[in-house]
């Protein structure tokens, strides 16, 4: 049974650097792609940073330079580090597991947390 768990999450003032985290069981992160997501009020959920099974990395073109996403495969754990933040960045932050192993990042994934809050003051 796959579980993930996000923690991390908090409010800064803008400029500031939060550090999440996504525990991970039942799943070996050398197959899978995993994923940071995020929605807003109001907004859609929209993809941030993916890290293949191979850990190569993509960002969502309004965090790169900012963010960065790594795993420890040991450990199973994701994090996400965020630099620079930004009121904008203001969202439920997801973690999340590919559907497919062996096949790269895409559009479906089956599993997500539970999510952590972060809030961007100006």
């Amino acid at each position: 049974q796959v579980q993930l768990v996000e923690s991390g999450g908090g409010s800064v003032q803008a400029g500031g650097s939060l550090r999440l985290s996504c525990a991970a069981s039942g799943v070996t992160f050398s197959r899978y792609c995993m994923g940071w997501f995020r929605q807003a009020p109001g907004k859609e959920r929209e993809g941030v940073a993916t890290s293949d099974n191979r850990g190569n990395t993509a960002y969502e073109d309004s965090v790169k330079g900012r963010f960065t996403i790594s795993k420890d495969n040991a450990k199973t754990s994701m994090y996400l580090r965020m630099n620079s933040l930004k009121p904008e960045d203001t969202a439920m932050y997801f973690c999340a597991k590919r559907a497919f192993h062996f096949v790269g990042c895409g559009e479906t994934y089956d599993y997500w947390g539970q999510g952590t809050q972060v809030t961007v003051s100006s």
